[in-house]
C-alpha cells in the first residue's frame, strides 16, 4: 500500500512523573537522549524512514519546548505542503474544550484534523520509547491478514510482563485476549503502544468509547478490549528489534549505556535518527583528558576523565574531575576534583570543585528518592553544587547546596512521587 494512505498520530502529552526532576519542566518525549537526541526523535525518524510525512504530534503537559523543538519539521523531512508535522495541543471548541482525558480521547478530539486527509490507515504511536522500526512491514502485515486492528508486540521475560499490555494470540497471530498490566499474566507477548487502526473502525469505537460514561478513554483499557469482545479481527505484529520503554530514571539511564555499549546502533546510514540541535564547534579534549567507553557530543570541552558516559552539547569536565557511569545533560560544568559516579545530572548544572556526587558516604544525607533506583543520583537542572559537599546514591538533589547544615535536607530533597493512574498520553 502506499504510505500516503497513512496518517500517524503520536502521542506525545504525557507528563512522565516517573523521570522525576527531569520532567519538571517540559514533557517526557522531549527529554534529552543519547548525547544529541530527544526522546521523540525515534518515532518522528521511524516515520520519516518509513515513508509517513503525514504526522500529527498531540502535546499536553509542558509542551512549549517541545513545540519549538519540532517547529515546521524539517530535521525530520515534514516540511511539506501536502502533510507535514502537526502539532496538536487541547483546545476550545465552540463552548466545549478539555484536557485529553486518554489515550483514545486524544484522538477522538483530533478527529476534525483526521477528516482534512482521505487516509484510510491510522497509525498510533507513543513518543517516548527507543526503537527503530520500519512501519511499512507492519503495515504490509496488515493488509495481508485482513485485520482491522494490527498491534505491534515484543517478547518480555515474564517477571517484567506485568507492566505491560499483555496479549494472547493464536499460532496465525490473531488475537484472542488482551489485558492491561496483569498481576498474572497469561502469556509475555506485551503490546509496544503502536497501532494501525483501520480509519472507519477506529471512528466508531472512539465514537462509542465516548458515549461511554464508565469508560476510561484509553486504547488499553476500553477500546481494544470493546473490540475484541466484538469479534474484530485483530492480530499481532511481532517486532524482534531494539526497544525500550524510557518511562524511568533507570530505563532512561540503561538505554543510554546501551548506546555506548552498541546494543543500541545509531551508526546505521540506512536507517538515520534525525534531530534538531544546535550548531557548536567541535569537541576539544585537552592533553590531560582521559576517554574510555564514552559518547561525546559536539561543543564539550574535556581535560579530566570520561568514563562509561554520555556527555550533551556544552558540557565542560575540567581537570582533575572524573565523570562514571553517568549522563550529564547540556551545559553543565563538573569542575575540577569533582566526582560524578552513577548519576543523571540535568541541564545547566554546575558540579563544583571536590563535591562528590553518587558516593557512599554522603554528608548531605538526603532520604532515598523511590524513583532513583539502582544506586542511580539525579541532580536537577540549574541546580549548583559547592562547597566539598557529598552526595550518596539513590536520592534526588532539587535545590542548589553551598554547605550542608542540619536539616538542609528537607529543602533539598522532593522525591517526584508517581500519581495514581497512567499519564494522560
Amino acid at each position: 500500500m502506499r504510505q500516503s494512505d497513512c496518517i500517524a498520530m503520536i502521542l506525545a502529552g504525557g507528563q512522565g512523573s516517573r523521570l522525576g526532576a527531569l520532567t519538571r519542566t517540559l514533557a517526557k518525549p522531549a527529554v534529552p537522549f543519547g548525547g544529541k537526541y530527544r526522546i521523540i526523535d525515534f518515532a518522528l525518524s521511524n516515520c520519516a524512514n518509513s515513508g509517513i510525512t503525514t504526522v500529527g504530534v498531540l502535546t499536553q503537559y509542558q509542551p512549549l519546548e517541545l513545540n519549538t523543538y519540532i517547529g515546521s519539521g524539517l530535521p525530520w523531512d515534514m516540511d511539506r505542503l501536502n502533510g507535514g508535522a502537526f502539532i496538536l495541543p487541547p483546545y476550545v471548541k465552540g463552548k466545549s474544550g478539555e484536557w485529553y482525558k486518554g489515550t483514545a480521547n486524544a484522538i477522538y478530539q483530533n478527529k476534525q484534523f483526521l477528516d482534512q486527509f482521505d487516509a484510510r490507515r491510522i497509525l498510533i504511536l507513543s513518543g517516548d520509547h527507543i526503537y527503530k522500526m520500519d512501519y511499512r512491514d507492519m503495515l504490509r502485515r496488515h493488509e495481508e491478514t485482513g485485520a482491522v486492528l494490527t498491534i505491534a508486540v515484543i517478547d518480555v521475560p515474564l517477571s517484567e510482563a506485568p507492566r505491560y499490555g499483555i496479549l494472547s494470540a493464536d499460532r496465525n497471530g490473531r488475537i484472542f485476549a488482551f489485558e492491561e498490566k496483569p498481576e498474572h499474566p497469561a502469556s509475555t507477548l506485551a503490546s509496544m503502544g503502536i497501532y494501525i487502526f483501520d480509519r472507519d473502525v477506529l471512528m466508531r469505537y472512539l465514537e462509542a468509547d465516548e458515549n461511554d460514561p464508565g469508560s476510561t478513554n484509553d486504547f488499553g483499557h476500553d477500546v481494544i478490549p470493546a473490540m475484541l469482545a466484538d469479534g474484530c479481527p485483530i492480530f499481532a505484529y511481532t517486532f524482534s528489534g531494539y526497544w525500550k520503554d524510557v518511562g524511568t530514571i533507570q530505563s532512561l539511564w540503561a538505554a543510554n549505556m546501551d548506546l555506548i555499549s552498541g546494543a543500541l546502533d545509531l551508526n546505521d546510514d540506512s536507517w538515520r535518527i534525525y534531530s534538531r540541535h544546535v550548531d557548536l564547534p567541535p569537541q576539544t579534549l585537552a592533553p590531560t583528558a582521559s576517554l574510555r567507553s564514552s559518547a561525546v557530543t559536539e561543543g564539550c570541552s574535556v581535560a579530566g576523565t570520561v568514563e562509561n558516559s554520555v556527555l550533551f552539547s556544552g558540557v565542560t569536565v575540567e581537570e582533575g574531575a572524573v565523570v562514571r557511569d553517568s549522563i550529564v545533560l547540556p551545559m553543565t560544568v563538573v569542575r575540577r576534583g569533582a566526582v560524578v559516579d552513577r548519576a543523571v545530572i540535568s541541564h545547566d548544572a554546575e558540579i563544583g570543585e571536590n563535591v562528590t556526587v553518587g558516593c557512599g558516604d554522603p554528608n548531605v544525607p538526603l532520604p532515598p528518592d523511590p524513583l532513583c533506583t539502582d544506586g542511580l543520583t539525579l541532580i536537577a537542572d540549574g541546580v549548583t553544587l559547592r562547597g566539598n559537599v557529598r552526595i550518596g546514591r539513590g536520592v534526588t538533589v532539587t535545590r542548589s547546596v553551598e554547605t550542608w547544615a542540619e536539616g538542609e535536607e528537607e529543602l533539598l530533597q522532593r522525591a517526584a512521587r508517581r500519581p495514581k493512574g497512567e499519564d494522560a498520553l
